[in-house]
């Protein structure tokens, strides 16, 4: 056994930080979630994601999928903050505009490699097709979904989505020198938040609800048309770089193209 090359595997593999920073986005979700509902906006849209969630597992197929991939997401979880994310986590003192950048950085360059892969593997129209659509159409057939139903999807979905986030940290970990453990805290709650929001039954139009609201209606929009448009998962900005915004008239302009033609 390569005793040196061992010991340099086993200093970079910060196992406390990985727990210190499981125990924070517990905590911070914990604590969101509790200060979230003294806000009425987010209190009226939380009851009614959650009447609407509990109809829905009164379907004896959409609760088992559900309960399914909560057994799923537990076993990835132990592979990603036991044998990832110590890898990627460092106890080096940082200046205080590291973790803003980081998390911009992290969220932006995963949703880059999101927007492509939920694109060209969930759902082009293209020559080759999506080798993938049989799967995320699962998640599809939720075509107004709420809040919980960002979790209703094909176990390999899951993979793929957590593991593409993890693997973006660990690159980035490798390009710009370790995270600190707020940063991922801060990133992974965001990353959480944002997923479960784009699922949210919303109807909010005042600042920031309006903003929200937006987001929201977007991934509606994608959902029920199931037509090729805002892929991206974290912000809208991928889709406007290449033209994949969908308010919902996508549908009817590709096929009114098609008619020109």
């Amino acid at each position: 056994m390569n005793t040196p090359f061992l010991a340099s595997v086993l200093a970079q593999y910060h196992w406390l930080l990985s727990i210190y920073t499981g125990a924070g986005i517990v905590a911070v979700t914990l604590l969101g979630g509790q200060v979230a509902r003294l806000v009425p906006g987010f209190r009226a849209a939380g009851q009614l994601n959650k009447q609407t969630y509990q109809k829905k597992m009164e379907r004896p197929a959409y609760k088992a999928n559900q309960m399914w991939n909560r057994k799923w997401s537990l076993l990835f979880l132990v592979v990603i903050f036991g044998l990832i994310l110590p890898f990627c986590l460092t106890r080096a003192a940082q200046p205080w505009w590291r973790i803003p950048v980081d998390i911009v950085v992290i969220l932006m360059v995963y949703d880059f490699f999101y927007y492509f892969t939920h694109r060209f593997l969930f759902h082009d129209n293209g020559v080759f097709g999506a080798p993938l659509l049989w799967m995320h159409a699962v998640h599809h057939r939720q075509h107004n979904p709420c809040r919980w139903d960002a979790s209703y999807i094909h176990p390999l979905e899951i993979a793929i989505g957590l593991g593409l986030y993890v693997a973006t940290i660990l690159l980035l970990s490798r390009i710009l020198g370790g995270f600190s453990v707020p940063t991922i805290i801060i990133t992974w709650c965001a990353f959480t938040e944002i997923n479960l929001h784009n699922h949210d039954l919303w109807d909010a139009q005042r600042f920031p609800g309006k903003y929200l609201n937006t987001m929201s209606v977007m991934h509606h929009h994608h959902h029920a048309t199931f037509t090729g448009g805002n892929y991206a998962t974290i912000s809208l900005l991928y889709d406007w770089m290449f033209g994949t915004l969908d308010d919902g008239t996508r549908k009817a302009k590709v096929k009114a193209g098609k008619a020109e033609a």
